[in-house]
């Protein structure tokens, strides 16, 4: 496996590469990689010949400074369950490399409307964040394919937007979500759950199944937020949003929705939770759940 931390070295092996008409996978991580990254690594390995893994903590997309300095730092450890799963290649550049003009000064590239709404409204700029650094990468590595999760749906919504406007030549494959054994939703922030944390995080699966129940059952919207809302406190979860939305559109839904989302962002603690639940709905009757 490459561990590439140079710029020029990284362009001269897709260069190779690209003459010799390998197809490339990019999987793009701010590392702690678990076994949801690992899964999108299998399921790109099953399209292309060369699989690369960028491990970069974008600053650009953290809310606050202490987040930032606070997230999860393990290296070694990850090169170590990259080597083990027959990555390709790992680019792990400096922030100097992607931002040499420093953030304040950098070109950036936004969606607009869709990164203004649900996670949007929380967490300004969060995507413009994202979008910006994915951009990069993709300039960088020109992947014939990129994987992204389905945990963080309106990125995989807005970056697939990103890439229809720009005339990217590339395809999004997106991932289902990888959970553990008692249905909590992996993700690297969960090594900040205290062991109580951890035992009552699970119960946010269950919300939403339950969420799901409920609107197979006709019950209306505002109804089912509301108890999975009054719920989560009383299990000790601090609810940031709870929507139920058209999985298009990302907006509330109409009488022309066929497929919706349930997306849920709870505090538990110092640690913010998200997860969700897509939901076919083209044989239930949408009217009795918008009354």
């Amino acid at each position: 496996m490459l561990i590439i931390k140079k710029l020029f070295i990284l362009r001269h092996h897709i260069l190779f590469w690209k003459k010799q008409g390998k197809r490339i996978a990019l999987i793009p991580t701010m590392g702690n990689i678990h076994n949801g990254h690992l899964k999108m690594i299998d399921k790109g390995r099953k399209y292309v010949d060369i699989v690369i893994v960028s491990i970069f903590i974008n600053q650009f997309q953290f809310d606050s400074v202490d987040d930032f300095i606070n997230y999860p730092r393990t290296l070694q450890d990850d090169c170590n369950k990259l080597n083990n799963q027959n990555v390709d290649l790992v680019f792990i550049p400096t922030e100097m490399d992607m931002y040499p003009n420093k953030l304040n000064n950098e070109t950036f590239v936004e969606v607009p409307g869709i990164s203004s709404l649900l996670e949007g409204t929380k967490r300004p700029g969060h995507f413009r964040g994202v979008t910006t650094i994915i951009n990069k990468l993709f300039n960088l590595i020109q992947p014939d394919i990129a994987c992204f999760g389905e945990k963080d749906f309106q990125q995989l919504t807005i970056i697939r937007k990103m890439v229809a406007d720009m005339f990217f030549n590339i395809e999004i494959i997106s991932v289902p979500i990888v959970r553990a054994k008692d249905g909590l939703a992996l993700s690297s922030r969960n090594k900040y759950l205290d062991v109580n944390e951890r035992k009552i995080a699970p119960r946010l699966n269950y919300v939403i199944q339950d969420m799901a129940k409920q609107l197979i059952d006709g019950v209306n919207i505002k109804k089912i937020i509301k108890k999975a809302e009054i719920f989560l406190y009383q299990e000790g979860f601090f609810p940031d949003s709870i929507d139920i939305c058209d999985i298009q559109t990302l907006q509330p839904i109409t009488n022309k929705s066929k497929e919706i989302i349930i997306l849920i962002t709870a505090w538990l603690g110092r640690t913010r939770l998200i997860d969700n639940k897509i939901i076919d709905i083209s044989n239930c009757n949408i009217q009795s759940h918008l009354i």
